[in-house]
C-alpha cells in the first residue's frame, strides 16, 4: 500500500510540474515614472519691471535686486532665475555671454538643442536651449528687443542631476518657458 501511494504521488508530482512548466513566460513592460501634475493657470507678472510675462499661479516669485526675479517651484524643488541686463550699445557682448554660460554644460551635456524665437509686432528675440543630459541646468534662454532690454533665463533643480528622473518635470517648466516667451512684453519705450 505504501509502494501504491509513493509511485501515484511520484506521477503526480511529474504531471503537476509537466503541465505548469507550459506557460509562456513573457517579459514585463518598461515601467514609467506616473507624475501628476496640477492643471496650468496663469496670471501676469505683478512686479513692476521693464518688462512682464504671464507666470503660472502655483510658482513663488522672489524679488530679486536689478530686476532679477527667481520664479520658484517649490513643489517640483526648482526655479527659472531670470536675469535682466539694459542694452547699452553691448548686445553683442551680452549675446556672447549668455552662449558661454549654455555651453558651460557641454562637459556634461549629452545634446544642446537651440530654438530661436522672433516675434517683430512685440519686438521680442531670443533662443531657448535645450540641454540634455546630467547639466547643472536643462532649459536656458535669453531675449532681448535688441535695442534696450535684454533677460537671460536658466533652470535649476535643488537635486543632484539625472535626467532621466526629472525629464518630466523639464517637460512641464518648459511649456512655462515658452509662455513667458510668447507673452513677454517690454515696459520701456523702443
Amino acid at each position: 500500500m505504501r509502494n501504491i501511494l509513493s509511485l501515484l504521488f511520484a506521477i503526480f508530482s511529474m504531471l503537476f510540474f509537466l503541465f505548469s512548466c507550459n506557460k509562456v513566460v513573457l517579459p514585463k513592460p518598461t515601467a514609467y515614472l506616473s507624475l501628476e501634475y496640477p492643471e496650468k493657470e496663469y496670471k501676469k507678472l505683478s512686479l513692476q519691471r521693464p518688462y512682464s510675462f504671464d507666470v503660472l499661479k502655483t510658482t513663488t516669485i522672489i524679488d530679486d535686486k536689478n530686476n532679477w526675479l527667481k520664479i520658484s517651484y517649490p513643489n517640483l524643488k526648482a526655479s527659472i532665475d531670470l536675469t535682466y541686463r539694459p542694452v547699452k550699445n553691448n548686445l553683442k557682448e551680452l549675446l556672447t555671454e549668455a552662449e558661454k554660460l549654455v555651453f558651460k554644460h557641454a562637459v556634461k551635456a549629452e545634446q544642446i538643442i537651440p530654438k530661436d524665437f522672433i516675434n517683430t509686432e512685440k519686438r521680442t528675440f531670443g533662443t531657448l536651449y535645450e540641454i540634455t543630459g546630467n547639466a547643472a541646468s536643462h532649459l536656458q534662454f535669453h531675449v532681448t528687443d535688441s535695442t534696450d532690454n535684454f533677460i537671460k533665463g536658466s533652470l535649476y533643480f535643488y537635486v543632484k542631476p539625472n535626467y532621466d528622473s526629472i525629464l518630466p518635470a523639464v517637460n512641464y517648466i518648459k511649456e512655462d518657458v515658452l509662455r513667458l516667451v510668447e507673452t513677454l512684453e517690454w515696459e520701456s519705450p523702443s
